[in-house]
């Protein structure tokens, strides 16, 4: 139970004003709904860390690399669409957060990142692990604020107990993403009674206090929604009337993804548009909900041209990782309507585009029954994309049946096929996210993508993912070597994973994206500036760790390893694969695929 029908024991420590201004946050965020902390060590945020460590209600997991710490944070985030405290101490620590903030801003998830400081008077004069910590993540953050010095004043109880629930809203509205608070404190910063707190022993000693002082710090509830149906009507009849439209499902990671599909197949029916789905979509996933799905349009658009570019297009989010289908975009011009609760400009090719700022399923939740009475009529532009969809995936699913070695598309392509229902799969980017993008075959597995494409690096994958799996159901992670060497030190996090994560990693002793780019032809300085080859033994560095490390040979091997996954615990699955032969096979293959012989 949570606001006025709160009872607890005590939770609020008086030894001093540190321990006090600790102990009250920790109260505070407990009771708006934090359940998950992730503390980083240091002297300054001591009084933040004993309090959130000492909270009964709340899992305060200490990770000793502030970088590390936040992409764990961040997977936390992604898996429990919930606001995740972050803390630190002062000095070059907080800026070790910042990639990971960047990602969350990016792509919208919640964090309350916690900087401790020195106080005012130890600033700009040398006084040790002190930096300009105010503002420090520039523009990013939904909001920003330095919290007030620790007072005994009852006033000052009361709004840090205010500044901590505006800050907690702000991560989740009116859009998520993270929030920073800079907190500065003086000494001592150890729960040692100093008697700072003796003005407020009237409060101390008043048995109710608790429970008046914290009767409205309840859980936000969200915001009431409007009629995004209402909000559209004046482009429905435009939508309706066009016969060359379609509907882009860009990368997403919904809070209920079959929702989602429902939504993107209810609008999908009403207007008889096609269903263009990226691989990171859920939509993939739930193929049977939607007959207008297009998995392979990165090759029909380059075999079939103009036959199939729309005059129409409904974006949902980001726009899919597919360059032939934004070089497509880009010579169509069409009308665009980008559905985005975000504010940010989401058009990367400033077509005639229109922001409606809301979400799919608001949209879809307001199409009236009388429109599937009479549903829209198959247009000869909707069956030409299904009958070109249908030939490129039956000829690229034969290709990847028919062959016996590893192929890291296959791997992608497989995985679709073969994972255990619902299993939550964290994807990094680079490689991983394209072969996911181009051979990942629709299908009814209701496999959960997880990705970190707000700002598309490396970094942090595997720190996102024992975030994601922590707690949650068996989770795989697929990566690239080198995504997985970035982030070596997230493999510190397996002692405090509840849960299991599997890691699948492909080794192709380099960086396989640029041996796709034009820069591979480019001569000598090629290998050791771009493809970045390493010799490491995966064994050994897992060995160091205490974690189980395999190497795969076989297909049939991968199959046992992953059906069923283990319940508990973190292992490695090395596959060795060729980048360069790897790349010559998707341009041999996306050649022989893209002149088919076209039935439209």
């Amino acid at each position: 139970m949570t606001g006025e029908n709160f009872v607890s024991p005590r939770r609020l420590d008086w030894r001093n004003l540190n321990a006090l201004w600790g102990s009250l946050l920790a109260e505070t965020l407990s009771r708006l709904g934090c359940r998950l902390a992730v503390v980083c060590p240091g002297s300054r945020s001591a009084p933040l860390t004993y309090a959130l460590a000492q909270h009964p209600e709340i899992e305060a997991i200490p990770v000793l690399d502030e970088r590390s710490a936040a992409f764990f944070a961040l997977g936390l985030a992604q898996r429990t669409r919930q606001p995740i405290p972050l803390v630190c101490t002062s000095g070059s620590a907080g800026a070790h957060f910042f990639p990971a903030l960047l990602e969350a801003a990016e792509s919208g998830f919640s964090l309350l990142i916690l900087t401790a400081d020195r106080p005012p008077e130890l600033r700009h004069c040398r006084a040790g692990q002190t930096i300009d910590q105010v503002k420090l993540y520039g523009h990013y953050p939904n909001w920003q604020a330095e919290l007030a010095l620790p007072s005994a004043e009852p006033e000052a109880l009361a709004y840090l107990r205010q500044a901590l629930v505006h800050a907690w809203e702000r991560t989740l509205y009116p859009f998520p993403g993270p929030v920073h608070l800079n907190v500065p404190l003086r000494d001592p910063l150890a729960p040692v009674a100093d008697g700072s707190t003796a003005p407020l022993v009237h409060l101390q000693e008043d048995p109710e206090f608790e429970k008046t002082f914290f009767r409205g710090v309840i859980p936000p509830s969200g915001l009431a929604a409007g009629s995004a149906f209402a909000s559209t009507a004046s482009f429905w009849q435009e939508w309706r009337g066009c016969e060359r439209g379609v509907i882009l499902a860009g990368p997403a990671q919904p809070a209920d993804p079959q929702r989602y599909a429902e939504a993107v197949a209810r609008l999908a029916l009403a207007l008889g548009w096609p269903v263009l789905a990226e691989g990171l979509s859920p939509l993939r996933n739930y193929a049977s909900l939607n007959p207008h799905l297009v998995t392979t349009y990165d090759l029909l658009l380059q075999r079939d041209g103009p036959q199939l570019w729309p005059e129409q297009v409904i974006q949902l989010g980001s726009l899919p990782t597919s360059k032939a289908l934004r070089q497509t975009l880009a010579k169509a011009r069409p009308r665009t309507w980008l559905l985005d609760p975000r504010p940010e400009n989401g058009d990367p090719l400033h077509n005639p585009t229109t922001h409606l700022p809301f979400a799919v399923e608001e949209l879809a939740a307001g199409i009236p029954e009388a429109t599937f009475k009479t549903p829209a009529p198959r247009t000869a532009f909707l069956q030409g994309w299904l009958t070109a969809e249908a030939q490129i995936r039956a000829t690229l699913d034969q290709t990847m049946a028919d062959l016996p070695e590893w192929f890291e598309g296959k791997i992608a392509w497989w995985l679709a096929h073969h994972l255990p229902p619902e299993t939550p799969l964290v994807i990094a980017n680079s490689t991983p996210v394209r072969d996911v993008e181009w051979f990942w075959p629709p299908n009814d597995r209701r496999i959960r993508p997880y990705f970190n494409r707000g700002t598309n690096g490396i970094d942090g994958i595997l720190s996102t993912a024992f975030g994601v799996a922590h707690r949650h159901r068996p989770t795989v992670l697929l990566t690239g070597d080198l995504a997985f060497l970035h982030d070596c030190g997230g493999l510190r996090l397996s002692p405090y994973l509840q849960g299991s994560l599997t890691i699948l990693l492909i080794n192709n002793r380099g960086g396989g994206i640029f041996e796709l780019l034009p820069i591979a032809e480019a001569g000598p300085p090629f290998e050791p500036y771009f493809a970045t080859p390493q010799a490491v033994d995966f064994a050994l560095l897992c060995q160091a760790h205490g974690i189980p490390h395999r190497r795969l040979e076989t297909w049939e091997e991968l199959a046992q390893a992953l059906d069923p996954l283990p319940a508990q615990g973190v292992r490695v699955l090395e596959i060795l694969t060729d980048r360069k032969a790897d790349a010559q096979r998707r341009r041999e293959w996306f050649q022989q695929w893209s002149v088919l012989p076209s039935r439209l």
